[in-house]
């Protein structure tokens, strides 16, 4: 008898061993459950987000529902062609902005040219002029050599060659612009004339040059020297 209740002593304490292990089973299972879960959610969020990205690179959108595909399409049509438009203006602004700025460089540059050309030409004829009024008086000199030849000689080889430099010079001056004043029986002009004396002619009107005392000369409209003058009072 005693060894047959140890025997089942023995079953049952097996049986409720069996069953504890089963209970630690099932209860560690949800677990498992639960953590396979919450890790599979993650995955599926970052798949939701990778589509989301996929579509946004490509430029397409799922069409919103109750909206007509192709009325959808034209207005994604719109909008991209509007932001080309957009895109289009921007690059005709810049380079308008930029043939402005090159026009203003031409601008600047040709004005740049005129002036130097300007300055150029003013620096000329300040030389020229200065040449000019140092001849003058090498030509005034030819006059007076020329003035006291006497009748009998004025065929004179000399007197010819001289007459001939003097020639030749006055046509080189005129050629140059440069051309002699007119004064003798002119009105007096104070731009053009320098008085020195008064005389009294009744031939000639008041305020009438009478005589030439030294010959003025003019250099492309503007004065060289003013011709020196006696004027009618």
């Amino acid at each position: 008898m005693e060894e047959r209740d140890e025997d089942m002593a023995d079953q049952e304490k097996e049986i409720l061993e069996e069953e504890n292990a089963e209970e630690q089973v099932g209860a560690e299972q949800p677990e498992e459950a639960a953590d396979t879960s919450e890790t599979e959610k993650p995955e599926e969020g970052t798949q939701e987000q990778d589509e989301k990205a996929a579509t946004e690179e490509s430029g397409e959108e799922d069409t919103p529902e109750g909206e007509d595909p192709k009325t959808w399409a034209e207005k994604r049509a719109a909008k991209k062609q509007a932001k080309q438009d957009k895109k289009a203006d921007a690059a005709k602004e810049k380079i308008a902005e930029l043939e402005d700025r090159v026009k203003r460089q031409l601008a600047e540059f040709e004005n740049f040219r005129n002036r130097t050309e300007k300055e150029k030409q003013a620096m000329f004829e300040t030389g020229a002029r200065s040449v000019i009024e140092k001849i003058l008086p090498v030509i005034d000199n030819f006059e007076r050599g020329l003035a006291t030849v006497p009748e009998e000689q004025q065929g004179d080889g000399f007197v010819d060659g001289m007459n001939k430099i003097y020639k030749q010079m006055m046509t080189e001056l005129e050629n140059i612009g440069v051309k002699p004043i007119e004064a003798v029986g002119c009105e007096f002009d104070p731009n053009l004339h320098n008085a020195v004396m008064q005389v009294e002619n009744e031939e000639l009107e008041t305020g009438t040059v009478a005589q030439e005392l030294q010959k003025g000369y003019t250099y492309r409209d503007s004065v060289v020297r003013h011709s020196m003058v006696s004027v009618v009072s």
